[in-house]
Formats: structure tokens, C-alpha cells, sequence
């Protein structure tokens, strides 16, 4: 991976403008709401919109065809992506898409082929090393919990020699999926004796970066879900009052407020940690302090959310609960919180880990 071109603020608010495009800031969810439960879970047209605005491309170098943007870049387009509810697996296969070769690269960025990582071959596991065999071009493999397999034309699979490229069509592939609570699903892949091929590089520093643009992607949906909350309590009367006047609601509110605002600290400082270069130790601390708060922190602003709009919320034509229905699912994706703190506990400097 090459030095990532630094990025200022108006470089930032332009890659967030350009989410609009694809999720409109106070735009409504009747693209997401249609979506929802019907394989495979993505709108086609929209995926290549995607590779025409180089989101595909952010963490590839310039010189390969990208945008050779870090991973502050992507963590800015997944809190976009997180507002907006985007099913479409964007940052799982712009973390993979430096690691591709560049036959395959191509039609990746151009969002003409969607290519996944299928590494996880247990629950709630951080580990990439694999017990999938690689030998003379033929893969055996078993993975799970791949976010939106459907959709892929195929997959970076890990084996315990190093990465496999594998098509999902190929002799030998089967993919079973799973509806999740949001409305997209996970598969599960099996290849026996499957022909693939061979790709160099690894995919740890890769689960870093996915591991924290899931915890941006969490501040996203945060973030949205308590704007939607404040505007209801500035409109919902009750006993001739708005009941966002209402003291112990103002101090629910503030404590939302409070723990949005810590987890938005924690994941850009993370990001910076990452871009800097930091050591694998080091970035491996950053991630799991941000994904263990962003993990933790949506589900109590999108449950609290719920609550503060009354009844309503409970009903599923109702937007606040897709939002809980997100973080439900994604909170245990790349390490549950209590994973990561175990992580963190374990790596840290002994100061470290008894200050946070």
C-alpha cells in the first residue's frame, strides 16, 4: 500500500457530498425499504453508479487506477453510507480492492464485477487465518457470515497459505444465505476442489480498515437516527407542551449527544492511527477501542431512539427502527464489542489498557 494522499477538510466534505448521490442527507428510505429480504439485496444500477464515483477505488493507488485516498477517506464515506442505511457492500470490497490483481482490479473499480472477502470461518472471530486448503490451483474452503454474498461475482477467499481468488459460479462453489434483521442476509460458501487462483498479499491490515469503517459506518447510523429524534421531539406535544421540553427527556438526549460524540473521537483518531503507519500492535489497539464504543453505543442510541419517539417507533413503516435493525446486525460484525476489549486488554501498554 502506498502513502495515502492526505486529505483536508474540504477534500472530506467533497467525498461526503458526493454520498449524496447515492444516500441524500434527510433523504427518505423507500429505495432501502424495497430492497429489504429480496436477494440479492443490492440494485445493480446503483453498484455501478458507485464505481463511476471512484468510491471503489479509494484505498487503491493512484498509479493502479484509484484514488490512493486513507482510511480517514473511507471512514468519511462509510458515516455517509451509515445515514443513509446503504445495503450495498461498498466498503468491504474497497478494503479488498488494493489486494486484487489487476485483471480482476479493473472491472472491480468500474463496478462492473463485485468482488467480496470470504474469510470467517467461525462466529464472532478476529483470527484470518483459515483452515481452507489451496493446492495446485484447486480450493477447499468453508466460510461464513459473508455480508451480502449474493451479490458477488466472486470472492477473495482466505486459505491457510495465503489468499485465493474464486468465482461464484465455478465448479464445485456453493453459497447458502441467511436473511439478517436489516433486510440483507449473509452467506455461507463452500468450495470443494474449486478452481481459483492464487492472490499475493494479506488480509489483516484489510479486516483493520473494514473492522473501523464498520464502526464509522455504526456513527453514521447514529448520527442520523438522534437527528431524527431531536426533530421528533421538537414537534411531538404532549400535555400542550413539546416533550422535548421536558427535562429528563433534554437529559436522555444530552447523554446520546455525549456518547455519539465519544465514538466519533475514537474512530478518527483511530484513522489517523492507521494512516500514520502505525505498527500492527498499535493499529490493532486503535481499531478495537473504536469498533468496541461504536458497537456499544449504537445500540443504546438506536434503542433509546425507539423509546423517545413513543409507540410509533415500534411499527415498521416507521424509520427509527431500520435503524436499530442496523446496528443489531452490524454490531457483532468484525468482532462484538466485549471481542474487542478482550483484544485491546491483551495488546495494549499496561498504562493503556488501565486509563481506558
Amino acid at each position: 500500500m502506498t502513502t495515502p494522499i492526505p486529505l483536508d477538510d474540504e477534500a472530506i466534505r467533497l467525498l461526503r457530498d458526493s454520498a449524496a448521490a447515492i444516500a441524500p442527507p434527510g433523504g427518505d428510505f423507500r429505495r432501502i425499504r424495497a430492497l429489504r429480504y429480496h436477494l440479492p439485496g443490492i440494485d445493480p444500477a446503483v453498484w455501478r453508479q458507485i464505481g463511476e464515483l471512484g468510491w471503489l477505488g479509494l484505498r487503491v493507488a493512484e498509479a493502479a487506477g484509484g484514488a490512493g485516498l486513507g482510511v480517514q477517506a473511507l471512514c468519511a464515506l462509510a458515516r455517509e453510507l451509515g445515514a443513509g442505511l446503504v445495503p450495498e457492500p461498498i466498503l468491504a470490497a474497497a478494503v479488498i480492492a488494493p489486494l486484487l490483481p489487476p485483471a480482476t482490479l479493473a472491472a472491480v473499480l468500474d463496478g462492473t464485477r463485485i468482488i467480496l472477502p470470504a474469510w470467517q470461518e467461525r462466529a464472532n472471530s478476529l483470527d484470518a487465518a483459515s483452515a481452507s486448503v489451496l493446492h495446485d490451483g484447486r480450493l477447499s474452503a468453508h466460510k461464513v457470515f459473508v455480508p451480502m454474498a449474493a451479490c458477488a461475482h466472486g470472492f477473495l477467499v482466505s486459505t491457510r497459505d495465503g489468499l485465493a481468488l474464486l468465482a461464484a459460479d465455478a465448479e464445485g462453489v456453493s453459497l447458502t444465505t441467511e436473511p439478517t434483521q436489516d433486510g440483507g442476509h449473509f452467506g455461507t460458501l463452500r468450495a470443494t476442489k474449486a478452481l481459483s487462483t492464487p492472490v499475493a498479499g494479506a488480509l489483516g491490515p484489510a479486516l483493520e480498515e473494514a473492522t473501523l469503517a464498520t464502526a464509522a459506518y455504526l456513527l453514521g447510523v447514529m448520527d442520523r437516527v438522534f437527528a431524527l429524534t431531536l426533530d421528533y421531539l421538537r414537534t411531538r406535544e404532549q400535555f400542550g407542551r413539546k416533550i422535548g421540553s421536558f427535562q429528563a427527556l433534554q437529559h436522555r438526549a444530552a447523554d446520546l449527544h455525549l456518547q455519539i460524540e465519544l465514538t466519533r473521537a475514537s474512530i478518527d483518531a483511530a484513522a489517523a492511527t492507521l494512516d500514520a503507519g502505525a505498527s500492527a500492535t498499535v493499529a490493532a489497539c486503535a481499531v478495537s477501542r473504536a469498533k468496541a464504543r461504536a458497537a456499544e453505543a449504537a445500540l443504546l442510541v438506536t434503542r433509546q431512539a425507539i423509546q423517545l419517539h413513543g409507540g410509533i417507533a415500534y411499527t415498521d413503516e416507521y424509520d427509527a427502527g431500520l435503524f436499530l435493525r442496523k446496528a443489531m446486525v452490524l454490531a457483532n460484525l468484525h468482532g462484538s464489542a466485549a471481542l474487542h476489549r478482550a483484544r485491546y486488554a491483551r495488546l495494549a501498554p499496561p498504562e493503556d489498557a488501565d486509563d481506558d
